[in-house]
């Protein structure tokens, strides 16, 4: 096997043992492999290691990739922050959107979304740590957005996103992740999806209700940082 192709059994393995921990099954929850920075030749090492989905932060990186890769049926998420004048992009050529943090952005995706696909997928990005180098609304502006959300035509709102701050201690780290899984919860808008956890945390997600993890460290390796924009942490 590859060394992609080794890395993905091994998060599989976590994944699995990490339901099995907290009495889940191992299927409801998605992996996200996020190919940030790593060239399509990854990306197709990947899929063909049994991956479908796939995170990507830079919209015009994302697109050369999409190109290179028509051939495969591969499902696209856009989880970086969104500017509002790559919206019509991000709705023209992605299934899933994790990070909309703000009315504005929803608006035009839905605006935007061609009549031709169906709803796209929308994750809510909430800023849990309450980070200011962080993209996401706050916990209180919540219920306004997603309620507003809701009612947008050519979207489906699926849940709740975050990149908590980075900690080693998993009391911290499944703090936050509770933190989101009952902001979902407290909404009442019968949701499905939570985002949450990347490679050194995806356990204490998985045990607060994860039903993504976004992992592309354990998967492609350390990235190319010189190249990466400082608005998001490592995934």
């Amino acid at each position: 096997m590859s060394t992609i192709a080794e890395n993905i059994a091994k998060v599989g393995t976590r994944i699995r043992e990490a339901a099995q921990a907290c009495a889940r099954q191992p299927e409801t929850i998605g992996l996200l492999a996020v190919s940030k920075t790593k060239p399509a030749s990854a990306v197709r090492q990947a899929y063909a290691a049994g991956v479908h989905d796939f995170g990507e932060n830079y919209l015009q990186e994302a697109l050369d990739k999409q190109h290179e890769l028509s051939d495969l049926p591969l499902i696209w998420h856009f989880i970086g922050p969104i500017q509002s004048n790559k919206t019509r992009a991000i709705a023209e050529n992605f299934d899933w959107v994790h990070s909309v943090d703000r009315l504005k952005v929803a608006q035009r995706l839905s605006a935007q979304r061609p009549a031709h696909l169906p709803a796209l997928n929308i994750c809510l990005q909430v800023n849990v740590s309450q980070e200011a180098s962080k993209s996401g609304c706050s916990p209180e502006q919540l219920p306004a957005l997603a309620a507003a959300v809701k009612g947008l035509p050519n979207l489906q709102l699926r849940g709740l996103m975050a990149i908590p701050e980075p900690s080693d201690d998993p009391a911290q780290q499944s703090a936050a992740f509770a933190l989101l899984r009952e902001l979902q919860e407290s909404l009442n808008l019968d949701l499905d999806t939570l985002s949450m956890g990347m490679s050194h945390d995806l356990e204490a997600a998985i045990a607060q209700g994860a039903t993504w993890v976004r992992i592309g460290t354990a998967l492609f390796g350390a990235r190319d940082y010189r190249s990466e924009s400082t608005q998001e942490t490592s995934l």
